[in-house]
């Protein structure tokens, strides 16, 4: 009978442990059934994620009747503290819960902020009352703020424990020794990716719809639903997931480099080098780590692997190695390349914001009865970035090839650069296209009513969204390339990180940018409340030109930058190939 049983049965992961702390076994543990509870985990968050962010500024101005300017604040802070809130989440579950913990929990405060926003939105007490005649609106109170607000951070605090993790713990549950499980990684997370398209067509489609023509409760309690049942099928899996040893932090890396170099900065650096601490690769044979060349660079770092006699207990807080020094200097390196890609998710804000709050005043019906969600018109954003993703990897990528003689195609940072053009382009049709809005709204008499239909039809809108869409397939693969490609291997999960924060300050910058532009031009206000009577052309030719200024930095930085298998081409180490596995975890 033994001859019958799969051969797989009594084995054990060599890394992996089951919900007893056991090690896991192969058979009884992981492998698709597991994945899929976490797929579905997902496919819930996507779908209220989206559900709440692309209708959010709709119905601030429209319920809770806040200004264009405070209500496009309100969304982009909301999307900036929820990708911020990834890093507090990545720090978690690395240092302290582990992956599956940190989902469970964040996911729970996730259902708590949804069923919050619910009841605020069911509730009339929780909202100011209807406008009379249009016109005459009381703004929501402190104490309706108040509620919604805590609604909308609490989810924004579970959205960033959850994403921090969730992509990761799904890739737990594959044994990347096994040939037959890398295989089935690397489809995980195709339908990872297509779940969470899935997600968002049915988000800024369906949910959509309901929120408007059935009412933002009936919108919002599905979103509260779907959460609450996707955690269901998540915790009702533990039984079955592989679970891994905690990986540490690669921020408290960094810190402790600084630390031990500015305890140390009054040392004098010796002459041999053989006096400051290293790893020894060949002892220890350290998988999680690559032997850099020492570099010149932020020269003072190197204090912090100075061998100190006077120091008797020896901590990491006290003694780095070479390496470790190393690392945090290559992360050092990539700061201007991050820094001058924020300016790219500045432009990414508008399309949630104003380019919603203008499709409102606009002919959104198809035919004579239908007609088009205000928010759904972000569908041509989705559909883009699915239509321009197809065309790099089987147009551009091939003739890019050929031409600039990289086996890669476009380098990341090439891709980079084309995104942040589409963002020009996408801000130079966004002031155009507001432009003919104001002239139809004029010709028509509409300039005094800020809730009027102007006889001009929103597909105008659609190649803003399209630039944008189609900029950010670009970008935000190139992003994700160059932080996988460029970070050190002993920092992987910093990669996410930078990335995830390039999202962040984009959407606070744009908020700090509507406050001032808000306050400079109150005599003649570009963001007025009714945008018949604003200038939102010249905040977009603002956009532009300071997008047009980041992209010559870009150039800048770019020019300055050298790639990280150069460098180690100085000790003759190839850079090694990312599988196929490691870059679809990366870019889900």
């Amino acid at each position: 009978m033994t001859s019958d049983l799969p051969e797989t049965l009594g084995k054990t992961i060599p890394d992996a442990w089951d919900y007893k702390g056991r090690p896991a076994e192969r058979s009884k543990t992981g492998g698709w059934g597991s994945a899929a509870m976490i797929l579905g985990g997902e496919a819930c968050e996507r779908l209220t994620t989206l559900g709440i962010i692309v209708n959010l500024v709709t119905y601030l101005t429209g319920t809770m009747h806040l200004g264009n300017a405070t209500s496009a604040n309100t969304v982009t802070n909301f999307l900036g503290t929820s990708f911020m809130l990834c890093l507090l989440g990545g720090f978690i579950a690395d240092t302290f819960l582990g992956r599956y913990l940190t989902i469970a929990i964040f996911a729970t405060v996730q259902a708590l902020g949804i069923t919050t926003l619910t009841i605020s939105t069911a509730v009339p007490s929780f909202r100011p009352p209807k406008c009379v005649k249009d016109t005459d609106c009381i703004p929501a109170n402190s104490k309706q703020l108040t509620i919604l607000y805590l609604a909308l951070y609490m989810y924004a605090l579970g959205t960033g424990g959850l994403k921090s993790s969730v992509s990761g713990f799904g890739s737990d549950q594959f044994d990347e020794t096994d040939d037959k499980e890398k295989k089935q990684m690397a489809s995980f997370f195709h339908w990872f990716f297509f779940l969470i398209n899935i997600g968002s067509l049915s988000a800024v489609t369906v949910l959509v719809y309901i929120q408007d023509n059935v009412g933002r409760s009936w919108g919002y309690g599905i979103c509260a639903c779907a959460i609450v049942l996707g955690l269901i099928v998540y915790l009702s899996g533990t039984r079955q997931y592989r679970f891994k040893k905690l990986a540490g932090s690669p921020l408290t890396q960094i810190v402790t480099v600084f630390v031990a170099a500015w305890r140390k900065r009054h040392l004098k650096m010796p002459s041999d080098q053989s006096f400051l601490s290293d790893v020894d690769f060949v002892e220890e044979g350290d998988k999680n780590k690559q032997k850099l060349p020492h570099s010149k660079q932020f020269h003072f770092l190197d204090r912090a692997a100075i061998k100190d006699p006077k120091i008797n207990v020896v901590s990491k807080w006290n003694l780095s190695t070479l390496t470790d020094i190393e690392e945090v200097k290559l992360v050092l390196r990539m700061l201007p390349i991050w820094a001058t890609t924020i300016m790219f998710w500045t432009v990414y804000a508008q399309m949630t914001t104003f380019s919603v709050a203008q499709a409102t005043t606009m002919d959104r019906h198809i035919g004579k009865s239908f007609q088009i969600p205000a928010a759904s018109l972000t569908v041509f954003f989705v559909g883009s970035i699915l239509l321009t993703v197809p065309i790099y990897d089987r147009v551009v990528a091939p003739i890019a090839k050929k031409v600039l003689k990289n086996p890669y195609g476009m380098t990341p940072l090439q891709r980079i650069a084309v995104g942040l053009v589409f963002s020009m382009f996408s801000m130079i049709a966004a002031a155009l296209s507001e432009l003919k809005r104001l002239r139809a709204a004029r010709s028509n008499g509409l300039t005094n009513d800020p809730t009027a239909a102007i006889p001009l039809s929103v597909f105008w809108l659609v190649p803003q969204f399209f630039f944008v869409g189609s900029g950010e397939a670009l970008t935000y693969i190139g992003q994700l390339d160059f932080f996988l490609r460029e970070c050190p291997k002993g920092m992987k999960t910093m990669s996410t990180g930078l990335f995830l924060s390039t999202l962040s300050l984009g959407c606070f910058f744009s908020s700090l940018l509507v406050s001032i532009v808000h306050k400079v031009t109150a005599n003649e206000p570009w963001l007025a409340d009714n945008l018949n009577q604003a200038k939102l052309y010249d905040f977009y030719w603002l956009l532009a030109i300071l997008s047009a200024l980041n992209f010559l930095m870009f150039l800048v930085c770019s020019k300055w930058y050298v790639y990280k298998d150069e460098r180690l081409a100085e000790l003759g180490i190839e850079l090694e190939e990312l599988d196929e596995p490691a870059m679809q975890e990366i870019l889900v």
